[in-house]
C-alpha cells in the first residue's frame, strides 16, 4: 500500500477534526480500501461546552457521507461517556441505538451517527478508520481466514467471527478487544 499522506497538504488543516478530514478523504480516494463511500473514520477531541466544562467528544463519520469527499459537517459529534455507556447494556434494537446515539450528539444538525459509533468509541485510539480493504477481504473471508491472519500479523490483531454490524459488533469487541 503506498502512503498519500502529504505532509505540505497536512498542514492546510488545521486541528484534530481537519487532520480527521484530510486523513479520511485519502481513505476514500484509493478504492481498493474503500468502495463507494463506504467504511468510516472517527477521531476524539476534548472541547468545551457550553457551560466551559471540558468533554470527550466523538467525530464519527455520519452516514451518507462519502469518506473521498467528506467535510467537517460530514462529522457526527457526540458525547463520548454516554457512547461508551451503550456498550454496557445488555441489549440495544437498531432503532433505539440509533435514537440514544441522537441523543448524545452535541450538534442536533449533524448527520446520524454510522452505525459503527460504539465501536469508535471503545476503541483506545484517537483516530479510528474503518475500511473494507479488498486485500484484506482476500485473506479473511475464506475457510481458515483467522489463521491466515494469524500468520501474517501474528498478535498485533484482534480477530472477531462475523457478526452483524452495530451494537451486537461492538458488543462483542469490548468483550474480546481488553483480552486479545
Amino acid at each position: 500500500m503506498h502512503s498519500r499522506w502529504q505532509d505540505d497538504d497536512a498542514q492546510k488543516f488545521d486541528g484534530a477534526l481537519a487532520q480527521r478530514v484530510y486523513s479520511s478523504r485519502l481513505l476514500g480516494q484509493d478504492h481498493a480500501l474503500v468502495l463507494h463511500g463506504g467504511g468510516n473514520t472517527s477521531v476524539k477531541i476534548r472541547e468545551r461546552n457550553i457551560f466551559g466544562d471540558e468533554e470527550d467528544i466523538l467525530y464519527v463519520k455520519g452516514s451518507g457521507w462519502d469518506l473521498e469527499t467528506i467535510e467537517a459537517p460530514g462529522f457526527a459529534p457526540l458525547r463520548l461517556e454516554r457512547v461508551l455507556r451503550l456498550a454496557t447494556l445488555e441489549r440495544l434494537s437498531d432503532p433505539q441505538m440509533v435514537k440514544e446515539l441522537r441523543s448524545a450528539m452535541t450538534d442536533p444538525a449533524a448527520p446520524t451517527p454510522s452505525v459503527e459509533t460504539i465501536l469508535h468509541a471503545l476503541l483506545p485510539y484517537r483516530f479510528v478508520d474503518h475500511t473494507h480493504a479488498d486485500a484484506l477481504l482476500a485473506i479473511t473471508n475464506t475457510a481458515d481466514g483467522e489463521q491466515r491472519v494469524r500468520e501474517i500479523y501474528g498478535d498485533s490483531v484482534v480477530v472477531l467471527p462475523y457478526v452483524m454490524p452495530g451494537f451486537e459488533l461492538a458488543r462483542l469487541a469490548a468483550a474480546r478487544f481488553p483480552k486479545q
